[in-house]
C-alpha cells in the first residue's frame, strides 16, 4: 500500500465526527416537499449526527431489520421490538427487499402504517435493472405500508459487471432516479461490503445521498472500507451508515460455533469471536459514521444497545488499535463477506 493510500487515523476520525415505473407504480407527492420523520424521544436518548446533507439528524445508533425482523412466523416478536426501537428513540430502520423474501418489509409496515412519522424509512433493490427494480419499489411500498421510502438503495454491489449493469440505459439507477422523481423515494443511496473499489468507482460516477458500508474492528486487516471508501464519502459529504458490527455474531467472544457442517461454507469457522458486544459497537460508533445499523433477536438486546448508546464515549485512538489487533486471529470470520477471491 502506497503512502498516499494510508489514512491518518487522528484526522480521518476527528474530521468524520465534523461531517459527520414499472406500470404499477404510481406517482406520489414529491417526498422532499414532505416533512422529514422526526422521533420526539431521540435528541433525548443518544447523540445524533447529520445524515449527509440529507437535512436529517439520526441517531447514533439504528435498527437493521435483519435477525428476528427477517424470520417468517416472528410477526408478534418483530413488531414488539420495532415498536420498542421507536419508543426507546431510534429515528432509523433498514431494511431490504431481499430480506426474509419481503419478511422483514411487512413487519415494519405493520408498525409503519401508525407511526410512520416518527421513523426515516429505507429499503433496497437487489435487481440491476430498470424494469426488475420499479417492481421491487412497487412490492416494498405495499409490503411497507407506505407511499414512499425516505431512502432507497443499491444493494450489495460487489462487482465491475454489475457496476455497468446499474449504470446502463436500462439499468437500476435509472429506475432510483424515476422514483425520487415520481416522489416515491426521498433519497438515493448505495449498499456494499464485498468490494471497497467497486463502491468507490460508484460514488464517483453518481452523486447519492448516501453510503452503507460494511465496517467492524477487523476492517483494517483486509479490503479495509476505512481506508479506501470511507475518506471519499467523507469528501462528498454523504450521510454514511455503518454495518457488520458483529458479523452474526462471529466477532464475539460470547458465540459459540455450531458444527462446521451446519455453517453456511463461506462463513465456516471453528473458533469464536475475539470482542465483547460492548466493544464491537464502541468501536464502530467511534467511526466516522452517521450512524450504525445492527439488528437484534430480541428486546433485551435493543434495550441494552440502546443504553450503550446513550453513555457513549468515542474511544480513543490506542483503544481502537488495540481491538483491531485482537481481530486479527479471526479476521476470516470477521469479514466473510469480503471478496476472498483475489484472482476475481
Amino acid at each position: 500500500m502506497s503512502d498516499a493510500s494510508q489514512v491518518n487515523r487522528r484526522d480521518f476520525l476527528g474530521a468524520g465526527l465534523a461531517v459527520a415505473g414499472a406500470a404499477g407504480l404510481a406517482a406520489a407527492p414529491a417526498a422532499g416537499k414532505r416533512p422529514l420523520p422526526f422521533n420526539p424521544r431521540t435528541h433525548q436518548a443518544m447523540p445524533v449526527h447529520n445524515l449527509g446533507q440529507t437535512g436529517y439528524r439520526v441517531g447514533i445508533l439504528s435498527l437493521g431489520g435483519q435477525a428476528t425482523l427477517e424470520i417468517p412466523g416472528k410477526e408478534a416478536e418483530s413488531e414488539a421490538i420495532i415498536n420498542r426501537a421507536l419508543d426507546l428513540g431510534i429515528n432509523y430502520i433498514d431494511s431490504a427487499a431481499g430480506y426474509g423474501k419481503g419478511v422483514s418489509e411487512r413487519n415494519i409496515g405493520r408498525v409503519l402504517e401508525t407511526r410512520r412519522k416518527e421513523v426515516f424509512v429505507t429499503s433496497k433493490t437487489a435487481d440491476r435493472t430498470y424494469d426488475g427494480s420499479m417492481r421491487l419499489l412497487d412490492t416494498t411500498l405495499k409490503n411497507m405500508r407506505t407511499d414512499h421510502l425516505d431512502l432507497w438503495q443499491i444493494h450489495n454491489l460487489q462487482t465491475n459487471e454489475q457496476l455497468e449493469q446499474i449504470f446502463a440505459a436500462n439499468g437500476a439507477m435509472r429506475a432510483l432516479e424515476k422514483a425520487r422523481e415520481q416522489g416515491a423515494a426521498r433519497f438515493l443511496g448505495v449498499t456494499g461490503h464485498y468490494e471497497p473499489n467497486v463502491l468507490l468507482e460508484a460514488i464517483r460516477r453518481f452523486p447519492f445521498d448516501t453510503i452503507l458500508l460494511a465496517v467492524n474492528a477487523a476492517d483494517r486487516h483486509y479490503l479495509s472500507f476505512i481506508e479506501h471508501l470511507l475518506p471519499a464519502a467523507q469528501e462528498k459529504r454523504m450521510g454514511i451508515i455503518g454495518m457488520k458490527v458483529a458479523t452474526r455474531g462471529r466477532v464475539l467472544s460470547t458465540w459459540t460455533p455450531p458444527p462446521p457442517e451446519e455453517q453456511p461454507e463461506r462463513m465456516r469457522t471453528p473458533r469464536p469471536g475475539a470482542l465483547t458486544i460492548q466493544e464491537a459497537l464502541a468501536y464502530n460508533l467511534s467511526l466516522p459514521v452517521s450512524t450504525t445499523i445492527i439488528g437484534v433477536d430480541t428486546i433485551k438486546q435493543l434495550e441494552e444497545n440502546v443504553a450503550f448508546a446513550a453513555r457513549f464515549t468515542p474511544l480513543s485512538e490506542t483503544q481502537m488499535h488495540e481491538l483491531e489487533k485482537r481481530t486479527l486471529p479471526i479476521v476470516r470470520q470477521a469479514l466473510y463477506f469480503r471478496r476472498w477471491d483475489l484472482g476475481a
